[in-house]
This record gives C-alpha cells, sequence and structure tokens, in this order.
C-alpha cells in the first residue's frame, strides 16, 4: 500500500493537535516582511505553493488570509479530502497530485512552504538536493522558501524505538517506532482500526519511512542550490537552534 492512503481517512483527527494556527501565523509574518502580500500589484508574483499539503489544512488556513494557493501532494487520497474540503469552504485553491521532487508548474511564483516534516521524506542527500534546486527554479527573484524539519535528536531521543497507542470513536491505532541509526532513518509501522457505518472496525497497515536531518547539512544544501539563508529557528522557542532542538523552521530567499 501506498504511504497516505488508507491513513488519509483518519489523517486529520490523528493531527487534530498539530499547532497549524500558530505556525500560520509565523509563516505570514515571513511572507509580509519578504514581500509576499494578498495584495500585490498586478504583475507582481504573490502565488503561495504548499509542498506536501496532504489534506489542505495549511493551505485552506492560508487562503483564509487572502494568499493565492496551490497545493502540491504526492497522495491522491489525501487530495481528495482536500478537494472535498474545498468544495465546503469555497477558496479557489488549485491541488496536484506531483512529487515534490518532481513538480512542474506553469510558471515562477511568490513563495514556497512546507510543514510537518514533510521534508523528511527526502531520504538522502541527493533527493533534498534536487528538490531544493527544483523550488529554486520555481521561485521568483526575492521569492522565499519556509520549512520545517525534524532533527536526528527528535529521532534517537523522542520517538525511535517508541510505540504510541491511542483510541478514538472512529478509530484506534498503533504507531510502531524502529530507529536505524546507522542510516539515520526512522521507519513507522501504522496499524489502524477504522469504525465502518455497521459498527465493525476495518484494520489497514502503512509503513512510512523519515530520515532525521542535521541543520548544517541542511544549510550546505540550500546554499548550493543558489538561496541565501534568511534565518533558522527552534520550533518550540523560536529562538536560534540548538543541539536538542527536535524541530527546526528555515527561511530562505531567492536572490
Amino acid at each position: 500500500m501506498q504511504m497516505y492512503e488508507g491513513f488519509a481517512e483518519v489523517y486529520d483527527l490523528l493531527m487534530e493537535d498539530v499547532p497549524y494556527e500558530r505556525w500560520c501565523e509565523r509563516i505570514t509574518r515571513w511572507l509580509d516582511t519578504y514581500g509576499i502580500s494578498q495584495t500585490s500589484e498586478p504583475g507582481e508574483p504573490n502565488i503561495i505553493v504548499e509542498l506536501g499539503c496532504g489534506t489542505g489544512t495549511m493551505t485552506k488556513l492560508l487562503a483564509d488570509l487572502g494568499y493565492d494557493m496551490i497545493g502540491i501532494d504526492n497522495s491522491s487520497a489525501m487530495l481528495d479530502i482536500a478537494n472535498r474540503k474545498k468544495d465546503e469552504h469555497g477558496h479557489d485553491i488549485l491541488y496536484l497530485c506531483q512529487d515534490m521532487q518532481e513538480f512542474e508548474l506553469y510558471g515562477a511564483v511568490g513563495a514556497f512552504v512546507c510543514v510537518c516534516d514533510s521534508i523528511n521524506y527526502l531520504l538522502g542527500d541527493e533527493e533534498l538536493a534536487a528538490t531544493f534546486r527544483l523550488i529554486h527554479n520555481y521561485l521568483c527573484p526575492g521569492g522565499i522558501f519556509i520549512f520545517d524539519f525534524n532533527t536526528v535528536y527528535h529521532y534517537e531521543t523522542r520517538i525511535g524505538n517508541a510505540t504510541i497507542v491511542d483510541s478514538y470513536e472512529e478509530c484506534d491505532f498503533i504507531w510502531d517506532n524502529f530507529y536505524h541509526p546507522d542510516q539515520e532513518l526512522n521507519e513507522y509501522a501504522l496499524t489502524f482500526f477504522v469504525k465502518e457505518a455497521d459498527g465493525r472496525f476495518r484494520r489497514f497497515q502503512e509503513t512510512h519511512w523519515q530520515r532525521g536531518l542535521d541543520w548544517g547539512k541542511v544549510g550546505e544544501l540550500l546554499t548550493a542550490a543558489g538561496f541565501t539563508i534568511i534565518t533558522a529557528v527552534d520550533d518550540e522557542t523560536d529562538a536560534a537552534p540548538h543541539d536538542m532542538s527536535t524541530r527546526i523552521v528555515v527561511v530562505v530567499k531567492r536572490v
């Protein structure tokens, strides 16, 4: 089974505690600071692309604020949910089913955002470098790229080799983590029991892989791709990243 297929059905339920609103507030501050506004003059780039948009939660929050949004994800099941949400909220968001390593757009855009550790699904330096180069290619001069990533420390000390079990009215799940230190990879074995309309539970499984990232290496790859680094902050404190940062948020610019 592909990632985020069966998982898509319960993704929003399991992510209900993710601080999307806080992330959105921080993103919009940076967008405003670097000239990506909702009210650009005609001909100025103000389109924002969210990579790894999933079910469209962040895409919708930014659209609520007036930004012209495109969402890209490689899971058709996740995008089906994003499009159902679009039918409800009415925003004119373009959703594209594409891989972030190979996406294609019709022209340059003002900004890219990528949240909730989607970048960690790129499992090698070359995949990361190629994605950074592609993003740089589609950014207008002066455009920015805002993203976050989980660190090696996060997988080594927080969730690696841990099992998480939780229960909701609609589903139960078991989340087994297996950390592979030689490759700095975390394996997620996800088992879900989803309640059907007749009251019975349907079981399905997915396996996901993410790679822990080091800010020093990420910074090198961004610079090599042509970006100017604006800032990097610890997600929890907004201070400079440190050895025990679990998630780091980065802003870079195409000059």
